[in-house]
Order: C-alpha cells, then structure tokens, then sequence
C-alpha cells in the first residue's frame, strides 16, 4: 500500500468514526461511508458526529460520503459495522472493492446463527486471494477520537499485509502490533463482551472488587480453553487481543456490555437496558453463538453459559451468581 493510502472506512457508529479520524489524522485519505444523511452532513459541515462522539472536533481531511461505490474505490477497506450486518454489507461491497485493494475489519462478534467467526464470511464473499486483516484490542472509541494513548493489534492471513494495516494503523497516539492468528484474536474480541456482562452484573449487584477479579481470571481461564479448541494460539488471548480487551471491557463503564451487566445487576430488566444504553450491545447476540461453539466441541464454560441464561431470562443475576458458587471445589489448571 502506498505510504499515504486511500482507505474507505464501512461504518459511521461511535468506533468507526473514531478510526476514521485516526486515519485522517496520519495522513491518510480516508473517506467514511454511512446510512444517516443527517449524521454523515453533521460530520462534513460542523466536523463532529453528534449522536455518538458529541463534541468531539474531527479533523477537516475527514471525508462522510454516503455513496458506497465511491467510497469503495480505495486502496485498503476497513468495516466497522454491527456484527449482525457484517455479511449483508459484504455481499454488496465485493463487487465494487478494486482487485487490488485490502479488506479489514474492527468488528467484533460472530455472524448469528451459524456462528462462524468473520473471517470465514469474509474469505467465502469476497474475491479469492484478497487479504484479509482484523483490527482488535483494548480501545474505546471515544479515547481513540480523544487521541488518548491506545495499543491494538492486526492479525492476517497473509503476514506481511497484517503488517501493512498496522503500519497505516501506527501512529503517535496510537500503537499497532501485527500477528497471523486470526481465529484467537476474534475469539478474544467476542468473548470478552459475554464475560463483560458477567462483571457488569457484580458490580451492579455490589459484590465487591474480590469478585470482580475472580471473574476477569476465571473467564480468561474459559475463553483459554475454548481458544485451544479453535486451533488459536495462546498468546493471542494472554496479549491486547484477548486479556487487555477483556480488562478494559470489564472495568471500564464506556463498554456497553459492562453498562448491560451493570443495569441488570441493579434489578433492570433487558430490554430498559438496552434502551437506555441506545446503541448495539453485541453480547446479546455473540453469547447464542459462545454457547454453540463451546457445546460443538464439548467445553463446559460456566461463566459464559451463565450469562446466556440470564440474557434469556431463564435465570435471574442472583441465581446465575449462586449457581456458580455451588460448583464443586477443582484444581485452578
């Protein structure tokens, strides 16, 4: 990629604008393509997105264009959408994308209902042979667009483009590692949402700082096992992509899954949550598909199956806390 990279970013919600920004911030010509009219203006004419990084001054090489095509004529393509709209967006960005551009993605989750982790979509719907990179790690939008101190990492399938997108990706607030373990790097980046809930409903319920530690370590202890399975390495989950993402999603009350857990925690139901959160709570959907994959190859997580039974209303906080208590005394490893 030529060192100042036409990059077409997927996505206008808090985390895609943020590295939108960052981008336009290198030096980079980085267009943001978006469906709210009214957002993608606010960004062009006032140089702020109001709804999700209120505020906050974007920088004037920021281009908000809500014409896919031309925002897909670029050099590396970065999506930044829902999990749920990951495929959907797909299926009509592949025919417009150059055969010589990159595809990456800062999404986090699995597709729903098969389960399939991204970038197995990604390698049946776009053309055979485009590079393929995830972006994860510890980062909240609204520090990103703060240009507050932040490190992620790039795991390819090809080591030397994973590399490339972190190049674009460095810069001075922001630091960017690069691996080749796709598979444990999105496993980290869905998983800690579902054990986010599961400190949040702690915290909520005031169970105390001891508690909260005891979770954090035993979910890392499940999404480790779970790792193993998939074939990722364990590196990935003790590194940015697995433990740093899960400690900051379970601390810090920017997460919306942390705010879920909390909500719950405090006697609110799902659904008040959810609304007055006002954005997509990806553990919703991602614990239906840590479940799946767990049962697939026979692992018992009780964390994570926990918190799919409160998120179903088939348990209530107190009784998945409880649940956990009574399991028999182990070995830690």
């Amino acid at each position: 990629m030529p060192a100042t990279t036409r990059i077409g970013v997927f996505g206008a919600g808090s985390w895609g604008t943020a590295l939108a920004a960052h981008l336009a911030r290198n030096g980079h010509r980085v267009r943001l393509w978006g469906r709210d009219p009214a957002h993608l203006d606010a960004i062009n004419q006032r140089r702020e997105h109001p709804r999700y990084l209120p505020g906050i001054a974007l920088p004037d090489s920021l281009i908000a264009d809500g014409d896919l095509a031309r925002v897909a004529d670029c050099d590396l393509a970065l999506v930044v959408v829902p999990s749920h709209a990951f495929a959907d967006l797909l299926r009509t960005l592949a025919p417009l994308l150059p055969r010589s551009a990159g595809f990456s993605w800062a999404t986090k989750g699995f597709e729903p209902g098969s389960g399939r982790f991204l970038h197995e979509v990604a390698e049946e719907l776009l053309p055979k042979g485009m590079p393929l990179a995830v972006v994860t790690g510890p980062s909240f939008a609204r520090e990103v667009a703060l240009q507050k101190p932040t490190a992620v990492t790039v795991h390819g399938d090809d080591e030397s483009f994973a590399t490339e997108v972190a190049r674009v990706l460095h810069g001075p607030t922001l630091r960017a590692y690069s691996g080749d373990d796709m598979a444990g790097a999105e496993l980290g980046g869905a998983m800690k949402n579902v054990l986010a809930v599961a400190t949040g409903i702690a915290d909520g319920m005031q169970l105390g700082l001891n508690a909260r530690a005891g979770l954090i370590t035993r979910g890392l202890n499940e999404m480790l096992r779970l790792n193993t399975c998939i074939g990722g390495r364990p590196e990935t989950i003790i590194g940015l992509a697995g433990l740093g993402d899960l400690v900051l999603t379970c601390t810090g009350d920017l997460s919306r899954n942390r705010r879920l857990g909390l909500a719950l925690g405090a006697g609110k139901s799902i659904d008040d949550a959810v609304r007055e959160i006002g954005q997509v709570v990806e553990s919703i959907q991602t614990c239906n598909e840590v479940r799946r994959l767990a049962e697939r190859h026979a692992l018992d997580l009780p964390i994570a199956f926990a918190v799919h039974e409160v998120l179903h209303g088939h348990l209530t906080p107190h009784d998945g806390l409880a649940r956990l208590l009574a399991r028999e005394q182990k070995p830690e490893w």
